[in-house]
């Protein structure tokens, strides 16, 4: 289970990184993340 988290937690800075070149701010990009990542914990408590 903690495994599955740390690696949603790289795929969302990973997502970050690529996604920089977008006029998106990166607060935006942020936020987006780590509500896209805290969805996908609780799916995966689920």
């Amino acid at each position: 289970m903690i495994k599955k988290s740390i690696v949603l937690v790289a795929v969302a800075l990973f997502t970050i990184s690529i996604s920089s070149c977008r006029e998106e701010s990166t607060g935006d990009k942020v936020e987006d993340a780590v509500e896209s990542v805290a969805d996908d914990v609780e799916d995966a408590v689920d």
